[in-house]
């Protein structure tokens, strides 16, 4: 009974003592979010709490801070489904995507009439009846939401209508993109980083004069000015744009394409966006070479 007590007691005096110390980095109290964001790294640097816990404490000051339209999937890279598509294609989007909802539209992506529910489809196809498949009747409604809504309110209405997925509009009421609440908690816990990681303001990390490592959003003017390429960016701003069009659809990590003379791999790609990719600029000699094994796996294939 003793040691029980023991340990209760030094549990209390280390509560105590962490509420103490928190205390006192408070007692200057912070006038604007500035100075409550030092008055925190202060904390974490006293080891008060680890870094991820200020990345998370930062982020949820943030959210308050942003709106949708900082960042909805455009309306351009929306994966969506289409009211009359066959049973295959519908499977088809839901494989290669691995989303697990989808905008159904009608006869354009500004005719968004429900939401389409991947689960929802399993019985059909489990039981052999795809083709009594009619996703007009599987849709679920659709929620609507400025582009200028703040992500805490969203956030909040997510949480309260158990609802995963708005389609953002603009002031015209224009389609402008959708959002999900995967899409704002990540603005809360972050992205998570691995070896491939590099300077945030940095779009290429070059390894050697052939070979880099470079981000899905770097502008293709950049990369041509970097690699010495002449990518058009008249269809599209960014590599990644550039990468996924050639490809016809959302890559997963390790895919890869011969796109010119560069090679790209998708190092690290989301369901609903592509990260970073590790590029090679060919030679003749590699070139040559690539578009044989392409050609040899299209005879395997077909």
């Amino acid at each position: 009974m003793s040691e029980g007590r023991t340990s209760s007691t030094s549990e209390t005096k280390s509560e105590r003592s962490w509420l103490e110390r928190l205390a006192q980095v408070f007692q200057a109290k912070p006038e604007d979010r500035d100075e409550l964001i030092q008055t925190l790294q202060d904390a974490q640097q006293k080891n008060l709490f680890d870094a991820d816990a200020m990345v998370m404490i930062e982020g949820v000051l943030q959210v308050s801070e942003m709106q949708v339209r900082d960042i909805m999937v455009p309306r351009s890279q929306m994966i969506i489904v289409e009211m009359d598509a066959t049973a295959d294609e519908i499977l088809s989007t839901v494989v290669e995507s691995a989303h697990s909802r989808f905008p159904a539209v009608g006869d354009s992506k500004d005719e968004i009439v429900g939401v389409l529910l991947a689960k929802d489809l399993l019985p059909f196809f489990l039981q052999g009846d795809k083709e009594k498949i009619n996703v007009r009747d599987l849709l679920r409604p659709v929620v609507f939401i400025p582009e200028s809504k703040r992500l805490n309110v969203l956030l909040k209405e997510f949480r309260a209508n158990r609802n995963h997925m708005a389609i953002v509009v603009d002031e015209y009421g224009g389609v402008a993109g959708l959002v999900t609440i995967e899409d704002v908690l990540e603005q809360i816990v972050g992205e998570i980083e691995d070896e491939h990681d590099f300077e945030e303001e940095d779009y290429i990390l070059a390894h050697s004069d052939t070979q880099a490592k470079v981000k899905a959003i770097t502008p293709v003017e950049d990369f041509n000015e970097h690699f010495g390429s002449d990518f058009s960016d008249e269809e599209f701003d960014t590599i990644g744009g550039l990468v996924m069009n050639a490809l016809g659809h959302m890559p997963k990590r390790g895919e890869t394409l011969v796109l010119g003379q560069f090679h790209f791999k998708v190092l690290r790609a989301s369901s609903r966006r592509i990260h970073l990719f590790e590029v090679n600029k060919l030679d003749k000699e590699q070139l040559n070479n690539d578009n044989n094994e392409n050609d040899t796996q299209s005879v395997d294939e077909a």
